[in-house]
């Protein structure tokens, strides 16, 4: 437990402060200076991608999350929405008129798009072509729908000219072949195709051809100035990866993984960098990129367990957020609690692959 980076923040009701005395600390104990900044207090949005099913129901949480642990957070929040059209099989939209009461009541904004790339065969694709819908030239953060809010988003010193996204990342692309070119040569393809420089790209803590050498982000996050020009490059990038990829990744796949590919080379060719957001903000003392829920219970420390539960406890949230059947079994039915006792979140796998197996041979398994 001591190791956990943690920040309590003083909008969670005492009696949940207490319960979790485990994680008490000071924001010196933290590690970080949580002071306001010009750059933390300037305006920006936030936008979230949300559809009918799951993504709905987690933008539901998001929001109460951003809501109850950001009070001062004064900008606007976006949900941005795909509309019906020849790439869906069926409507995306939120079609759930309690879910989306619930996101108004909370002051979301609700902003259609039209997919016109990407859709039903690669969703991944509603957060590239989502932001042409933003307000132009206004700066924005990205966040994935199952990420949890834990702290003062408006304390975060972001530098909207220089952009980032999520280093909680593990080695998924690319999968170097035996006879094929290795990391190096696969990456440098990319950054050749764009005229892009990959010598600064590269991070030299790390060895040539360990994954983490290279600049790789998750989608979970992601920030800019104005996210038209960052939607442009973004879209332009990943349809070209996806439809003329250099000769050197014919063995490799794209999906899902076709976002993530993109977007180190937009965020390198923007000028930002791993290094343009301080650590510890940002998947860490102010968010929780979760993925699942029974992810959430298996392996994040007992603030994000408490805030969650804190914020989806309001019988107005409760009503709408028990109409799905594995958020009610997880956080109101108390299995996520189950879960949680499997594991020793001071010894967990390496692997999150490990864990899931481990959730659903114990029934816990749920999305």
């Amino acid at each position: 437990m001591q190791n956990e980076k943690c920040l309590l923040s003083k909008h969670l009701p005492r009696r949940i402060l207490m319960r979790k005395s485990a994680f008490r600390g000071t924001r010196e104990q933290s590690g970080l200076s949580m002071a306001r900044t010009e750059d933390a207090k300037q305006s920006f949005n936030v936008v979230i991608v949300g559809q009918h099913g799951r993504l709905a129901y987690e933008a539901v949480i998001f929001v109460a999350s951003l809501r109850a642990m950001s009070p001062d957070f004064k900008g606007r929040v976006l949900v941005a929405e795909p509309q019906a059209g020849p790439l869906w099989s069926k409507d995306p939209t939120i079609r759930n008129q309690p879910v989306r009461d619930a996101l108004t009541d909370m002051g979301a904004e609700i902003v259609p798009f039209e997919n016109r790339h990407f859709g039903e065969k690669y969703p991944f694709g509603n957060k590239i072509e989502m932001l042409q819908a933003l307000p132009e030239g206004e700066p924005f953060v990205f966040f994935d729908t199952d990420t949890l809010i834990t702290g003062d988003l408006a304390s975060v010193p972001f530098d909207f000219n220089r952009p980032s996204a999520s280093l909680r990342r593990e080695g998924t692309w690319p999968t170097p072949q035996l006879y094929g070119p290795g990391y190096t040569g696969l990456w440098k393809s990319l950054y050749d195709k764009f005229g892009l420089d990959f010598e600064s790209s590269l991070d030299p803590d790390y060895p040539e051809e360990y994954w983490r050498h290279y600049l790789y982000f998750n989608a979970g996050f992601f920030y800019y100035r104005c996210p038209h020009e960052f939607g442009k490059l973004f879209l332009e990038y990943a349809l070209a990866i996806r439809d003329t990829p250099p000769v050197e990744l014919c063995a490799q796949s794209f999906d899902p993984w076709l976002d993530q590919v993109a977007l180190p080379l937009v965020i390198h060719a923007l000028g930002g960098g791993r290094d343009a957001l301080p650590e510890g903000y940002l998947d860490g003392a102010v968010s929780c990129h979760y993925r699942l829920l029974p992810l959430l219970y298996a392996r994040e420390n007992d603030h994000v367990v408490a805030v969650l539960e804190h914020v989806t406890s309001p019988n107005k949230i409760k009503k709408v957020l028990k109409t799905y059947d594995p958020i009610k079994r997880m956080i109101y039915q108390s299995r996520g609690t189950k879960a949680r006792a499997l594991f020793d979140r001071n010894n967990l796998p390496r692997k999150e692959q490990a864990i899931r197996n481990q959730l659903k041979s114990n029934g816990y398994w749920m999305r």
